[in-house]
């Protein structure tokens, strides 16, 4: 069968093509149904074969199964959980990782570093899966295989050769389970740092920042059932059509329990719209359910002014919940005061709506007996990010939204485990109990020192100040913004160390020495210490649950994540009887009772993976209404209102995904949701807008982004007239990442923003091969 698969799938492209084809066709107006389904196989048999779709589709989301790699969306009791558990992006996450194509040592030995930084990140993913561990020497411009021993003793030397164990940085992404997390922040601090960013750096902090003071908790505060029964869901700066796909059947379950549904964005996207269940024949055939009853096309950042509208008409028309406002939070005063100081004039120009539309929000908040606001990445990356989350916080205080059915916070994560990384202690800024349990269970002492976040990250780097640098999966170069000055940091380095499945554009901008360690996938089988070991992820909604893959694994050479941070440490640190890293390598369940110990809501951690769907660990807010702020209290906050004012000549332009991307992997160079087919060097611009710039339609144009007296240049993208906001537009990363200079973050999250980047449009002046990168 193995045969057939092979004879099946289809080779690696050895052409990159860039857009050589790009087409621009008519966009899809409803979320997938039949073309879905059919391109999900499609995938699977082009890079899998036959049985390996099988074996592996078939798994996903379920019992005994494996966890998907891509979003974070929670799973159905597993009573009800349907037999397709995936999406479309979720078999397209599945495909890539358990592709029959291989990069082998003799690939390194025929394309250069520098051949590969020229490489699309898309043409560097499907070359296939990484199979041995490789290593490029100070001044060579090749990978060279090396032994996994002496790629530990190459770490190990460079470590303990260090001035200050905050010389050395440990980066995650959030495809990382729980235990590795665990391990991996444990290696940090008994080394002596918190040097431990990660991705959510640059997604959901700004989440994290802005409810952990106003409801103690960084996390959603709602179920998957409180999703589907809420009488009103507000779904502002996300697009579950390509980003969260399996959402889109909570919504339509919502709507047919008699919920009514907000969309708020910049763009009409087909997912906030309608969508058609491919497992639902009548849907298929028919019209499907429709989702938004009301969709507010806001301009790029105006959500804050949007939700600032929306309180002061509910405080106009006095629709308070007194009893839990007097009971349960403080600032209210405050925050009334500033709300009332705020202009409608001005949320009027920020939002780039009419006041009736939001008067119109505000009245079906008043008719609901439950609210949830659900947001995602355009929310959390504008400069006033925190402050609009507060907002949010605001809304759902002052009408006792928090803390009941159907009611509540809801942060809809992007990656499969980037909540679990957090959980296990993956920060640069922990609590002091969770470090004191750390001290207590592994008889050492946790530094206290704050370390830095990604961006930090970037900037210690480049100035010289870290020397090592370790990526626990991710794409590091692809993600941070500011291109060319992560790789310049990158390069800068003495050492550094990329964990991954498979090849991607960040291992073409190695330090002085870097190493490439391939990595078991998700779907493989573990055999670390000669038997099959279950990790474990945790969901959206606090849900945690073990994954276990059944294939046999892309090479003998590979090994799984916890065995490399075991292995890195057994070479770098003296024995210690309290921290036994053979054992953990060996036995995960050892992982799991170290995490039982220090985490709370770990209880009896090895007995309740073994429940069906896992288990829910606690939440103050959600459970009981407590609120672990310094208070005691859930937080009322006042900000102010930051206008936004573009020259005539500027746009203000957001970074976003393609439908065939998950963050910086890229399966295809489809959009069809927008209309774009073989490329991704293209900017959405409002028809008004481009008359207005006297640009066209099809038109080839270079965008220019300044800041803080830099400019920064992106070339050779296509005009594709599209219904933005006004003044608004949008293009891919990472190709536009460049445009996003480092120190152009969010106030107190420190995130990148990403949504809100002011740019000029022109006719291009490039001459050279159009970049593929």
């Amino acid at each position: 069968m193995m045969a057939l698969d092979s004879f099946i799938a289809r080779p690696a492209p050895k052409v990159d093509k860039g857009d050589r084809d790009l087409k621009i066709k008519k966009p899809e107006t409803w979320a997938t149904g039949l073309p879905a389904g059919l391109n999900a196989i499609k995938v699977g048999l082009e890079q899998m074969g036959p049985k390996r779709t099988a074996q592996t589709l078939l798994r996903v989301n379920q019992h005994n199964g494996f966890d998907c790699q891509s979003c974070a969306w929670p799973d159905e009791d597993p009573d009800i959980r349907k037999t397709i558990a995936f999406c479309e992006n979720g078999a397209k996450a599945v495909a890539d990782e358990a592709t029959l194509r291989r990069v082998p040592p003799e690939f390194f030995a025929k394309h250069s570093i520098s051949e590969l930084h020229e490489k699309s990140d898309f043409w560097l993913g499907e070359q296939g899966r990484l199979t041995h561990p490789m290593v490029r020497r100070d001044g060579s411009d090749h990978y060279d295989p090396i032994t996994w021993e002496e790629a530990f003793g190459l770490i190990a030397d460079k470590l303990n050769s260090l001035d200050h164990p905050d010389e050395a940085i440990f980066y995650t992404s959030g495809r990382v389970e729980n235990e590795t997390a665990f391990m991996l922040q444990l290696f940090a601090r008994q080394l002596g740092t918190n040097n431990l960013p990660d991705c959510a750096n640059m997604c959901h902090e700004s989440s994290g920042s802005a409810m952990n003071p106003t409801v103690g908790v960084g996390k959603g505060t709602v179920t998957l059932d409180d999703v589907q029964t809420a009488d009103l869901l507000i779904v502002a700066g996300q697009n579950p059509g390509t980003n969260h796909p399996r959402m889109l059947a909570s919504l339509a379950e919502q709507k047919k329990n008699g919920g009514k549904i907000v969309a708020i964005n910049p763009l009409y996207e087909a997912g906030l719209m309608r969508f058609k269940d491919p497992q639902n024949p009548i849907d298929v055939l028919g019209e499907g359910q429709r989702l938004a009853d009301e969709f507010v096309h806001i301009r790029l950042a105006g959500d804050l002014a949007f939700f600032m509208g929306v309180n002061k008409i509910l405080l106009e028309r006095g629709h308070l919940d007194k009893a839990f406002i007097d009971e349960y939070t403080a600032g209210f005063e405050e925050m009334k005061a500033n709300l009332e100081s705020i202009s409608w004039d001005d949320i009027l120009y920020q939002t780039g709506i009419e006041k009736a539309q939001i008067e119109k929000v505000a009245q079906m908040v008043i008719d609901a007996k439950s609210v949830i606001v659900c947001w995602a990445l355009g929310i959390t990356q504008h400069k006033q990010s925190v402050a609009t989350i507060q907002e949010i916080v605001n809304l759902l205080l002052m009408t006792g939204n928090i803390g009941r059915p159907g009611a509540g916070l809801c942060p809809v994560r992007g990656h499969s485990n980037v909540q679990g990384d957090r959980t296990q202690g993956i920060t640069e800024r922990p609590k002091e109990a969770f470090l004191k349990a750390m001290d207590e269970e592994f008889g050492m002492e946790c530094p206290r020192e704050h370390g830095v976040d990604t961006i930090e990250a970037v900037r210690a780097m480049h100035e010289g100040k870290a020397k090592f640098f370790l990526q626990m999966g991710g794409n590091f170069a692809r993600v941070t913004g500011d291109s060319d000055y992560t790789e310049d940091a990158l390069r800068n380095c003495d050492m550094t160390v990329y964990v991954s499945t498979k090849l991607n554009g960040t291992h073409a901008a190695p330090g002085k020495v870097s190493l490439i360690l391939p990595v078991l996938g998700r779907t493989e089988l573990d055999m670390t210490g000669g038997k099959p070991q279950r990790l474990t992820v945790e969901d959206s909604m606090s849900m945690v649950h073990a994954s276990q893959g059944r294939l046999k694994p892309a090479s003998r050479e590979l090994r799984s994540q916890p065995a490399i941070i075991a292995g890195m440490a057994k070479r770098t640190f003296p024995r210690n009887p309290k921290i036994d890293w053979d054992a953990m390598e060996h036995d995960y369940d050892v992982v799991r009772n170290h995490i039982e110990h220090v985490i709370p809501g770990f209880d009896n951690f090895n007995e309740r993976i073994n429940i069906p769907g896992g288990f829910q660990l606690p939440n103050g807010p959600r459970d009981s209404r407590t609120f672990a702020t310094e208070n005691g209290k859930a937080n009322f906050t006042a900000s102010p209102l930051e206008l936004i004012k573009l020259e005539d000549d500027q746009l203000l332009l957001q970074i976003s995904r393609s439908h065939d991307q998950f963050n910086s992997t890229i399966y295809g160079l489809d959009d069809r949701y927008r209309g774009i087919h073989e490329g991704r060097r293209v900017i959405f611009i409002n028809p008004e807008d481009i008359a207005r710039l006297g640009l066209r339609n099809g038109q080839i144009v270079d965008i220019t982004s300044e800041y803080d007296g830099e400019e920064h240049k992106a070339v050779a993208f296509r005009v594709v007239e599209y219904k933005t906001a006004k003044n608004c537009a949008l293009a891919y990363f990472p190709e536009a990442n460049v445009l996003v200079h480092n120190r152009q973050v969010a106030e107190v999250s420190n995130t990148p923003v990403y949504k809100s980047v002011r740019i000029r449009v022109t006719p291009t002046t490039h001459t050279g091969p159009v970049p593929l990168r």
